[in-house]
């Protein structure tokens, strides 16, 4: 349990559209450091955005339309979202290559 009394959500996420060039990863990054939810955000070669978000429910889920939104020079065409198992995921979250 977290300090919300509740436990903890785990979502991988895949972002397309104009997501690459644009401060897309940052902005994920500042939202994820804002929301106090940890994980990790990458470029993929096909143009995508993936990422994977841990943390309790309701930061995870306010992330999450953070991230559906994107910064103003993005145009998220595409937000495709799975649950999946908590773990692995304690602190931090960081920009992959």
């Amino acid at each position: 349990m977290d300090e919300h009394g509740v436990g903890r959500r785990a979502v991988a996420v895949r972002v397309g559209g104009r997501v690459q060039g644009v401060g897309f990863r940052w902005f994920v990054l500042r939202a994820a450091e804002a929301g106090g939810v940890c994980g990790w955000v990458r470029n993929r070669d096909d143009g995508d955005v993936e990422l994977r978000v841990e943390g309790s429910p309701r930061p995870v889920a306010a992330f999450l339309e953070a991230v559906r939104r994107g910064p103003s020079g993005a145009r998220v065409e595409r937000f495709e979202s799975l649950d999946v198992e908590p773990g692995g995921l304690e602190r931090g979250f960081r920009v992959v290559p």
